[in-house]
């Protein structure tokens, strides 16, 4: 027997130094018990991982589907737990389920574009349930092929629904001509409020930035020797520099040597102010909101928003010549979809039409 070589070729016991590599008889049950307290620990932090990767907007909007999921769920009186944190609250959805929860949304009126970001929602939840364990693969797929509503779709229904949408946000964007772009430049006076309005104006009209990327803005982002604005685009992650337009170029000047004379760079670019007209602490995303909108109604645009600037600012680049890949660039968008957009908009629709006369 000493003599005879290991069995499978696998060092034995009397092999000496090597004695630490016989696999021992309780090594896979110690394996399959540490595998199993592995997979509970990464279930219960895949929810948190996943969403400490989302933008703070992308979570909100997520945490509003999620609680308008638990109000449909209470309505028809089932309870659940932590739908945001915890795989097991969604351990009994089926797809029967989701799409009840689709049937339940048109019935209350929920705009559709609300409807199909809720889905969405859902589904990524589903999928990293089933991946803790707490759903099974088959549900999860079968959620996952519950569909949404797409734009010809969309208005059949709504032409069929008493209610269409359970927000004030407008269901279209507000359409600005050249006219409107430039009254609404024009008329900010030659005070401190009036000189900020003239810059935020500018910034949104000239420069196409979200309202988020405006707020945000620091003394600093704004470089009056170079012209330049160097700002973050957090929808995209993404660090732009914009030369300034000669417009915004006059209104940053105006207003950093009027107002913010003497400002930290790290300090907020845009100040709040009172009714007055005094600037007083920051101007933040919903005070953007209701000052462009009161500007707007100063020049006879009910509901006019940033993002109603925005739109001008890439429709005004198309007709302009802009190429799609320099606007997709300038915009900051994650793709050429959004650009597109504004070029169909743009079209005639009957300019290469030639009629026999």
């Amino acid at each position: 027997m000493d003599g005879l070589p290991a069995l499978g070729g696998l060092p034995t016991a009397d092999d000496g130094a090597q004695t630490a590599l016989v696999p021992s008889q309780g090594m896979p049950a110690a394996l399959s018990q540490a595998a199993a307290a592995a997979d509970r620990a990464a279930s219960s932090a895949l929810f948190a991982e996943y969403r400490r990767q989302l933008a703070a907007r992308t979570r909100s909007a997520h945490d509003q589907d999620l609680a308008r999921c638990a109000l449909y769920l209470a309505d028809v009186g089932v309870a659940v737990g932590a739908l945001a944190a915890e795989p097991a609250a969604w351990a009994g959805f089926t797809w029967g389920l989701v799409e009840g929860f689709k049937r339940w949304m048109l019935r209350e009126g929920y705009a559709l574009a609300t409807l199909n970001r809720t889905l969405a929602t859902i589904k990524s939840y589903t999928r990293l349930a089933a991946q803790a364990g707490a759903l099974s693969a088959e549900q999860a797929a079968l959620i996952a092929a519950v569909k949404g509503y797409g734009r010809k779709q969309g208005r059949n229904l709504d032409a069929d629904r008493a209610t269409t949408r359970r927000s004030a946000k407008k269901p279209q964007a507000v359409r600005l001509s050249l006219a409107h772009a430039r009254a609404i430049k024009e008329q900010p006076g030659d005070t401190p409020q009036g000189r900020r309005d003239a810059l935020l104006i500018c910034l949104l009209l000239d420069h196409g930035l979200r309202v988020g990327e405006l707020a945000a803005l620091t003394v600093g982002s704004v470089d009056l020797a170079a012209g330049t604005l160097t700002f973050y685009r957090e929808k995209v992650d993404l660090t732009q520099t914009h030369l300034l337009s000669a417009a915004t170029l006059r209104a940053a000047l105006a207003y950093l040597q009027h107002d913010r004379a003497g400002a930290a760079a790290e300090e907020a670019l845009l100040l709040g102010s009172r009714r007055g007209g005094e600037l007083h602490g920051t101007l933040g995303v919903r005070s953007i909101q209701a000052r462009v909108q009161l500007l707007g109604v100063s020049i006879g645009l009910k509901q006019l928003s940033p993002h109603d600037l925005r739109h001008w600012w890439a429709s005004a680049a198309i007709a302009g010549g802009t190429d799609l890949l320099a606007l997709q660039e300038a915009g900051g968008w994650a793709s050429l979809a959004m650009p597109r957009r504004y070029v169909e908009r743009a079209k005639i629709a009957n300019e290469r039409v030639k009629l026999q006369m």
